[in-house]
This record gives structure tokens, sequence and C-alpha cells, in this order.
């Protein structure tokens, strides 16, 4: 039994690490990180009343990068994940654009300043992550097929 566990455990972890590779994996795992950076700025300031949207954000994008990463989003049909995506990102996209407006524009402190700074740039990187998650921009348009025979 355990020979089976061990030889099952590479497959399994390249079917959990497949999607970071993808640009939709990269493209989280990157907001994590920004989050996560812009949290550690709105900390050092000397208010840290902004740093509950990076907490926010941080943790759903960690939540729905483990249920991509483990493919639940497909065991789990009751939710509609394309729009929940969509939402989450356009969402933290304006989120993120009035912090940052708000905190540069009040300017105290060099760890706010760098904070705004990379709150316009998560802006960018969310409103992409909305652009490419829009589900009905994912939809094709397929041609109907004719009959060349139908023809006048």
């Amino acid at each position: 039994m355990a020979d089976s566990e061990r030889l099952s455990a590479p497959g399994c972890w390249l079917a959990c690490t497949s999607f970071s590779r993808t640009k939709k994996g990269i493209l989280l795992f990157a907001e994590i990180i920004l989050c996560l950076v812009i949290l550690i700025c709105f900390s050092a300031s000397t208010t840290s009343a902004y740093s509950s949207l990076s907490v926010i954000e941080m943790i759903c994008a960690a939540v729905l990068f483990v249920f991509y990463m483990c493919d639940l989003h497909s065991k789990i049909s009751f939710i509609n994940w394309p729009w929940t995506d969509f939402f989450r990102s356009l969402i933290a996209t304006i989120l993120y654009l009035i912090t940052s407006i708000v905190v540069l524009v009040e300017g105290r402190g060099s760890s706010r300043v760098v904070a705004g700074i990379l709150g316009l740039l998560a802006t960018l990187l969310f409103g992409y992550d909305a652009y490419i998650t829009f589900p009905l921009k994912q939809q094709r348009h397929t041609a109907a097929p004719t009959d060349p025979t139908d023809g006048p």
C-alpha cells in the first residue's frame, strides 16, 4: 500500500502544480505577492487602516488559487466560477484605485506613498485579471452551418 501511495504522490503533485504554470496561475500568484507587499507597506506606516483591503484581497486570491490548483472548481458546480473570479477582480480594481488615490493625496510618510504606488500597480494587475476572465469575452461565436444545396 505504501508503494502505491508513493507512486501516486508525484502524479498528484504534478496535477496540483500544473495550474501554477498557466497564465491565470501566475496572475493569481502575483496578486497574492503584491497584496502581501502592500500589506507590509501599510503596516509599516503610522496608520494601518488601509491594510484590510490587502488582507481581504490576498485571502480571496489565495482561496481561488487553491481551488483552481486542486481542481475543486470543477467539483463544486453550484458556484459560477468565471463570474465569481471576474467580480472579485473588478471589485479589487475599483477598491485599489480609490484607496491608492486617497493614500497618495494624503501622502504622509514614505511607506504610505510606496503603498499607494503599489496599489496603483495592483489596480492594473487586478484590472488585467478582470479583463482576461470576463466570461462573455470567452464565449466564442460559431457560425451556423449552411447547406450549399439550399441556395436559390
